[in-house]
């Protein structure tokens, strides 16, 4: 979903989704209405002493509901600290982070380049807990300090409370043994100590499912509601791609665009001045789905499918390729590692790249031409990367 940018700490950009801002006013109420069972659960939690005044808190509705908010923001901020852990330590180790973003179920620190060393490993993953548990520490001794009072000193000790437990709930929670949680991070980490870096990803990834599964049935059974099975499918789905990038990662290891890409001298493409009749009607013969534009010999465009279905059929003949094309070209060089022209594909939301080199267009490279080229290494196959030995027909265009 689209995310909002809302400032800078440490020089990484700090992201709002969509889904957080859904979230929040949620949390706000949900805590606002239900103060009284909070500030009990917590005196629960804390000590039988110096408890948070429940009978402060719960006489104002208008009180109540401004307390539930600044807990909400307080929650957040503690992961947004919890995320800076992770990043700055990250950071420290030369892995640039593009950004922390907050969203339905917390933050995410997004790392340009995941460590394979082990020990990077487990102190990034470790980083967060211990910030968190720290945050916790701080804001309980902070709640011992101020002693009891009126309604504005009961509702600053009890949001210190609160942040005292949610924060050492949330290192607690994070550790355990699921991806993409900082748990199956550290347990990753010390898999590798003694196997390759994607078998121990491949087993923390199952760890992380089964307790994915363990998750989702104790949310059904158990009263907790729909918001632990949304988790448990969150983590399910995040261990198994993070298992899937792992061995697609390896099984890419020095293989570049240069290797798996269509040439320039077998590239088909198209005129601006093309119909979008007769563009289905190569596509049709051809058994392609998208073409480089190329006018006066420069590339201006890409056409896909997609676009020429979006003209009526009866109109086709009507109108043009550079009526429908998309003039944002996404590009690669040769030398791009295939696996850097996979994601970038995907967070640019296209099939295929344009490869350019000295501004001049040398290639295309699909989708299919990667996950074709997957395939034939995975059974494996090896792809050519010498320029005087003759390269296998993984390139096509569609």
């Amino acid at each position: 979903m689209r995310s909002f940018r809302i400032g800078r700490l440490f020089g990484i950009p700090i992201e709002l989704d969509l889904t957080f801002l859904l979230i929040l006013p949620l949390f706000a109420y949900l805590i606002g209405t239900t103060l009284g069972e909070y500030a009990s659960l917590i005196n629960d939690v804390l000590a039988p002493t110096n408890l948070v005044e429940v009978s402060a808190l719960t006489g104002d509705s208008t009180v109540a509901l401004v307390v539930g908010l600044l807990a909400a923001v307080g929650l957040f901020v503690g992961v947004i600290i919890h995320e800076l852990g992770h990043s700055l330590v990250a950071m420290r180790y030369g892995f640039p982070i593009s950004s922390i973003k907050l969203w339905l179920f917390g933050g995410v620190a997004q790392l340009s380049e995941m460590p394979e060393d082990w020990k990077q490993e487990f102190n990034i993953a470790v980083a967060g807990p211990i910030v968190s548990v720290l945050l916790g520490v701080v804001s309980y001794v902070a709640f011992t300090a101020v002693q009891p009072g009126g309604t504005v000193i009961a509702a600053l000790r009890f949001l210190l409370a609160y942040l005292a437990v949610v924060n050492v709930a949330l290192a607690i929670f994070n550790m355990l043994p699921g991806f993409p949680m900082d748990g199956g991070r550290v347990l990753r980490a010390l898999l590798a100590r003694s196997r390759p870096y994607a078998q121990a990803t491949q087993i923390a990834a199952e760890v992380g499912k089964l307790f994915a599964i363990g998750l989702g049935l104790f949310g059904l059974f158990s009263g907790g509601g729909l918001f632990l099975v949304a988790i448990a499918f969150f983590i399910y789905i995040g261990a198994s791609s993070e298992a899937q990038r792992t061995i697609m990662a390896a099984a890419f290891d020095g293989v570049t665009v240069r290797d798996i890409m269509t040439p320039g001298e077998d590239l088909k493409t198209v005129t601006p001045d093309t119909s979008v009749a007769d563009l289905l009607g190569r596509m049709f013969t051809e058994r392609h789905t998208g073409y480089p534009v190329v006018e006066n010999g420069r590339p201006v465009g890409v056409v896909t499918l997609g676009d020429a279905q979006s003209v009526k059929e009866v109109e086709r003949d009507a109108y043009q390729v550079e009526e429908v094309m998309s003039r944002d070209i996404e590009s690669a060089s040769p030398d791009t590692s295939a696996m850097d022209a996979l994601e970038q594909m995907q967070e640019a939301g296209v099939g295929r790249l344009l490869v350019m080199e000295d501004g001049e267009l040398v290639g295309l490279l699909s989708r299919t031409d990667l996950m074709t080229a997957l395939d034939i290494i995975k059974e494996g196959g090896a792809v050519s990367r010498s320029t005087d030995s003759p390269r296998p027909a993984l390139g096509r265009t569609n």
